[in-house]
């Protein structure tokens, strides 16, 4: 898979749409594919994570350090992949799946309370050192509990 749209073949669109369950069109991965190639400014197929901080929108992302240890690095088929989480016919499975790898710092399969604080660190920046510390523990266990009831058909993954 090349440096432009007309390098896909229809057997690259359809392995590609095959491998992120149909979440997006055949016209979808074109425009997906375009977008690909302008980030990968050097033309090696793969998205660095400098590449991913020259979009404005996901450098001020909150998140944007958890999930650039889920993109650096990926090749096209991968990037659609990723992407698909967002798209509006991705299984809510599938999204809860992707939810929980952003959470899931160290990537061991459970999200503990030390992951849920440092996700609402990354979300609030220096007000969570505010308050006590009081609050997020008892929010923090409650989402868990209600989280848990998502996670029973997960594979494999446990919140902690």
């Amino acid at each position: 898979m090349g440096n432009t749209s007309s390098m896909l073949t229809q057997y690259d669109i359809e392995e590609v749409q095959q491998h992120c369950n149909n979440a997006f069109s055949q016209q979808e991965i074109l425009s997906l594919y375009d977008r690909f190639c302008q980030l990968d400014r050097n033309g090696g197929g793969f998205i660095s994570a400098e590449e991913f901080l020259s979009v404005p929108e996901f450098a001020v992302n909150p998140l944007s350090q958890r999930l650039l240890r889920m993109l650096d690095g990926l090749n096209f088929k991968e990037f659609v992949a990723f992407l698909s989480a967002f798209s509006p016919r991705a299984t809510l499975q599938h999204k809860i799946e992707f939810i929980f790898k952003v959470y899931d710092s160290d990537g061991n399969g459970k999200v503990t309370f030390n992951d849920m604080l440092d996700v609402l660190h990354d979300l609030t920046g220096q007000f969570i050192s505010e308050q006590p510390r009081e609050i997020y523990d008892t929010w923090i266990k409650t989402y868990i509990v209600v989280a848990s009831s998502f996670n029973s058909s997960s594979r494999g993954s446990r919140l902690h």
